[in-house]
């Protein structure tokens, strides 16, 4: 009973998008943060150049600098991935796209600067970093003035389901997601916060968390018309699982060909 109500709530509350609207979204592979590796860093421009030239989707993060611009960076903070220490709010879009990217030559790029980079030839999927005290209009209309007049293939998702709700309000022709996981978390409790999440969100699509597939939640989506990506893919076992319980892997590392492993294919 419970099982049927919630599957009602989702048809009423979260409707299933056009199909047309996220074919675009199935049997693509997502080079988690591009295509990185050694002298390739995560969401560096040399790291989606090689995803680009290897035909592979492209996942990216998006952070908001001091001065309200989209830039593709995954942590809250500089010390990991750069030279530098201290949030990345508190530098404005200038000041970052000084900063070296650790591991390579490449400095942090902006939103456009990736969206002009990529130019429609590969899907993009743009993660919206987001906590309980962000402002989330701010940072969602910072990516949407990017995205305006881009021709591409692209979506934003979050794990924060007021920014897929964000642009189903002022923002309805961009395909948006919510990103879930559920940590092995499966009581009615927990189930029940999953739809909750859903019906707030109003998502076009979900990116769920590898490691919980298979699951009921994902695979009664699925059913409805709703895509299911699945992150992070980092081997070919659990390649392997996405291929069987999701539309689509985000990947990287061993879940994921090297450019070089892809060419020779071609050429055998």
């Amino acid at each position: 009973m419970l099982y049927l109500l919630s599957f009602l709530l989702d048809r009423l509350l979260a409707p299933a998008p056009l199909p047309a609207r996220v074919a675009w979204l199935r049997g693509v592979t997502y080079a988690h943060r591009g295509l990185h590796g050694a002298g390739l860093p995560e969401n560096s421009p040399s790291a989606f150049a090689a995803a680009i030239s290897a035909g592979y989707g492209i996942e990216c993060d998006i952070q908001r600098s001091s001065d309200g611009m989209a830039m593709v960076f995954h942590d809250w903070d500089l010390d990991r991935l750069t030279a530098e220490k201290g949030p990345l709010i508190e530098r404005s879009a200038a000041q970052l796209g000084r900063i070296r990217i650790a591991g390579g030559n490449d400095t942090i790029p902006t939103l456009r600067q990736l969206l002009d980079q990529i130019g429609g030839r590969v899907p993009l999927l743009i993660e919206i970093k987001a906590r309980p005290s962000s402002r989330i209009p701010a940072i969602c209309l910072a990516v949407r003035r990017m995205l305006e007049g881009y021709r591409g293939e692209v979506a934003v998702m979050s794990f924060d389901p007021r920014v897929p709700r964000w642009f189903a309000r002022f923002s309805p022709h961009v395909v948006r997601g919510l990103v879930m996981m559920e940590e092995g978390n499966r009581t009615v409790l927990a189930r029940t916060r999953r739809h909750i999440l859903l019906w707030r969100a109003r998502p076009d699509f979900l990116a769920y968390d590898v490691t919980d597939l298979p699951s009921r939640f994902a695979a009664a989506q699925r059913r409805r018309g709703v895509p299911v990506l699945t992150w992070t893919v980092r081997s070919p076992e659990l390649l392997e699982r996405a291929a069987r319980h999701a539309d689509g892997p985000i990947a990287e590392g061993g879940g994921i060909q090297a450019p070089q492993a892809v060419e020779e294919a071609e050429t055998a």
